[in-house]
This record gives structure tokens, C-alpha cells and sequence, in this order.
């Protein structure tokens, strides 16, 4: 079957099998190949051609595609037991939960393992509602913290609720950053305040210093939880390894996933304090997960912990980061035009355009060019750059180049279609 064959063939099964109108989004996109393998900073398609991943599947290959160690972990695994019997001491899961606690700040310690960030989202908010007895929700607006009903309930754009409403009661949204909203929305009949240290679909939305010191005192004088959903910006991504830590704070839920994995296994978790893991314990299989915690998936992450460690990918980030939203920002400066700003921390980094129609040429630009970018989910005027942490500045320059050279096709094309 020749390269044409078989994309065919592909998309006719995506029109039959899968969702019919994936393929139009697709290739409108310029991504009309398929994925076949993937190393470190590249994906490989059918063709045999290579492409410079700067999105990193939204943030799961943060230690790069098949990361020598992590695949080498998932091998050796692989060889003893993949799932778990689920009847016994899981010791590779113990072994995790261990180390999760000691890599957390403060009094984090307690480990419910699943299988994505949705899924670790639902348990934080059923485990806040059993711990404090309450069912209040304080949510922000423009979040994104998954598509199940639950995590669907708090997350921040219509959108994605309306069609599926009613949903979970007792949700509030405030605006993200404004902690004198927030205030007042928290009371004695909120269980917990549910938010991003950076809203990531939101269109890489930082918020300002203090704000979550400000939450975390506002929840904890009205006696509810705070629950930091660091799905996307755990493990290095930000600049430091979970990015609460840039206000020096501790929630008392945080939810992990994406990362967690190593680019190689689904796995999400969350983890709670002693405090909080009270409601548990006169009832440990209140809340369980069949295939979450399972020795692959935890072996795979152990693995992935000891890489971002020992190469220091989270100060790799930091320094990385800086030059490469140093590079968005003097082109933001040369094309006031198309790009109104630029705005993130370590390798998660936003451009927000003056207008998505130029998005439309940008992005499919960068395919042709073989650089994989995407939009953000809720703003679609904002394109991230969110590639693996072992980025290399051979990387950064290529990106860079090429991006303005797309910015600037987008404004030659769009100016001589206006003047038409």
C-alpha cells in the first residue's frame, strides 16, 4: 500500500469508526499524516518525515518522547507484571505514593492513583465534599479541569457545559485573578476552591502575585479546601516542579497527571493531607479506580520522577523558558499587528493574537514547516508553545525563525485579501 493508500484509508476509518468531522479539523489543521514513531523532540510520520513537537500532546511528553530510562523501566515492568491482581500489597504503587510525598511541599502525603487528570479531578472534588460535609464549589471562569460530568461541572466554559447541563450543583465562577470575587463567592457552604496555578486552556492565563497566597488564606478562614489542579503545570513545566510553589503555598488537594506518566502511560493522581485523608479512613474503598495505580503505569512514573531530577528539567525549563518567550516577545514587538502579547512561565508559554484569523495561516504555516503547535482549548486566539523540557536551543532558534516567518505570511495574506 503506497503513503496515499494508507492515509486513506485512515481517514475513511476516522469517518466510519471514530468521529466523522475529526478529519476536516485535521487537516485543516496541516496535520493530515499519520503518527508512526517518536523520539525525544520528534514525532515521525508515515512518510518517514519528522516534525518538531512544541506542543508535547498538551504537556504529557514533558521528558520528551521515549525517554530512554522511562522506556527502559516500562520494559522491566513489563517482564514481572503490567496489572495489578488487585488483592494484594502493590508495592510499586506504595513505592510511588512514597515518593510523590516527599517530593510534594509541606504536609501533602496521602496518594489515590487513576488514570488521567479528569479522573484525578473527580476524586479531589468528591473527596472535598466528603471531607468538610459540604457542597459548595468555588470554580474560575475560563478553566479547564476535564470533560467528565464532575470535572465538567467546574470547568469554566459554557461551551463545553451547556450541552450537558444540569450538571453538578452548587458551582460558583469567579473571575480568575480577581481575589475580591472570590471572596465573596466562599462561604460556610463551600467544600472547596477548585483552580490552575496557570490557566492553561484558558489561553495561558498567569495570575497576579499573591493571589493564590490571598486564596489559600480566604479558603482556609471559611474552613474550606483549596484544590490546585496542577495537571498541566506539574513536574517541571513552570520553572519550578509544581507551580504553586512560585507563592510559596500549600493546598490541600493537589491533582497530578500528564507528566506524571513520562510521555509512555496514562496515570493521574491526587494527593491530600492527613487532614483531609480522614474522610477515608473508615471507608478505603469509598472511592477506587480498577486499573489506576497499576505496577506499569507507577514504574513508568518513578522512572519519569528520577529523570526529572536527575536532569534537572524543571531549572532546564526555567532557563529555556526565559529565552524562548524572550524570542515571542521581540517578534510580538516587530508585529503589533497579528500578536498582542506574550505571557507565561517556564515551557508554558502563550501568544495571544490580535485577531484568530490569523491564526488560521499561522498555525497550518508551522505544519508545513513541520513544527507541531496548536491552539489553546478555550481561546483560540492564543497559540502555545509548550514542547518537551529537554528542549534544546538548536530548537528554540528553528522555532522562533520560523514562527515570524509565518506571522509574517499571515499579515501579507490577510492584508492583500483585505484590500480585495
Amino acid at each position: 500500500m503506497d503513503n496515499f493508500d494508507q492515509i486513506s484509508v485512515t481517514q475513511e476509518r476516522y469517518g466510519l469508526y471514530l468521529m466523522p468531522t475529526m478529519s476536516r479539523i485535521i487537516n485543516f489543521a496541516g496535520y493530515g499524516v499519520e503518527e508512526v514513531s517518536a523520539q525525544g523532540m520528534f514525532v515521525t510520520d508515515h512518510r518517514g518525515e519528522e516534525w518538531l513537537d512544541f506542543c508535547s500532546g498538551y504537556g504529557v511528553m514533558s521528558m520528551g518522547h521515549r525517554h530512554p530510562r522511562i522506556i527502559a523501566a516500562a520494559h522491566a515492568q513489563l517482564d514481572l507484571m503490567s496489572m495489578s491482581a488487585r488483592v494484594f500489597y502493590n508495592p510499586v504503587q506504595a513505592e510511588l505514593a512514597e515518593r510523590l510525598a516527599k517530593l510534594l511541599p509541606g504536609d501533602l502525603q496521602y496518594s489515590f492513583f487513576c488514570n488521567s487528570g479528569t479522573e484525578a479531578v473527580e476524586g479531589a472534588l468528591k473527596l472535598a465534599r466528603l471531607a468538610t460535609g459540604r457542597s459548595g464549589i468555588v470554580a474560575a471562569e475560563n478553566s479547564f479541569h476535564g470533560k467528565t460530568l464532575g470535572a465538567l461541572s467546574v470547568t469554566g466554559r459554557p461551551l463545553f457545559r451547556i450541552p450537558y447541563e444540569p450538571l453538578l450543583p452548587g458551582v460558583t465562577f469567579v473571575p480568575y485573578g480577581d481575589i475580591e470575587a472570590l471572596r465573596a463567592a466562599v462561604n460556610e457552604e463551600t467544600a472547596a476552591v477548585i483552580l490552575e496555578s496557570i490557566q492553561g486552556e484558558g489561553g495561558i492565563m498567569v495570575p497576579p502575585d499573591g493571589y493564590l497566597r490571598a486564596v489559600r488564606e480566604i479558603s482556609k478562614a471559611c474552613g474550606a479546601l483549596l484544590i490546585l489542579d496542577e495537571v498541566q503545570t506539574g513536574l517541571g513545566r513552570t520553572g519550578y516542579t509544581f507551580g504553586f510553589e512560585h507563592e510559596g503555598i500549600v493546598p490541600d488537594i493537589v491533582c497530578l497527571a500528564k507528566a506524571l506518566g513520562g510521555g509512555v502511560m496514562p496515570i493521574g493522581a491526587f494527593v491530600g493531607t492527613p487532614a483531609v485523608w480522614q474522610a477515608f479512613r473508615s471507608r478505603p474503598l469509598i472511592h477506587t479506580s480498577t486499573f489506576g495505580g497499576n505496577p506499569l503505569a507507577c514504574a513508568v512514573s518513578l522512572a519519569a520522577l528520577d529523570v526529572l531530577k536527575d536532569e534537572r528539567l524543571a531549572q532546564r525549563s526555567r532557563q529555556m523558558g526565559f529565552l524562548l518567550k524572550n524570542g515571542l516577545d521581540k517578534i510580538r514587538q516587530r508585529h503589533p499587528i497579528s500578536l498582542a502579547e506574550v505571557r507565561g512561565r517556564g515551557l508554558l508559554i502563550g501568544v495571544e493574537l490580535t485577531h484568530a484569523r490569523y491564526g488560521g495561516v499561522i498555525l497550518p504555516e508551522m505544519a508545513r514547516q513541520h513544527i507541531i503547535l496548536v491552539y489553546t482549548l478555550n481561546q483560540p486566539k492564543v497559540i502555545r508553545f509548550e514542547p518537551p523540557l529537554i528542549v534544546e536551543y538548536e530548537h528554540i532558534f528553528r522555532v522562533l525563525a520560523a514562527f515570524e516567518a509565518a506571522v509574517t505570511r499571515a499579515e501579507e495574506d490577510l492584508g492583500e485579501s483585505s484590500k480585495k
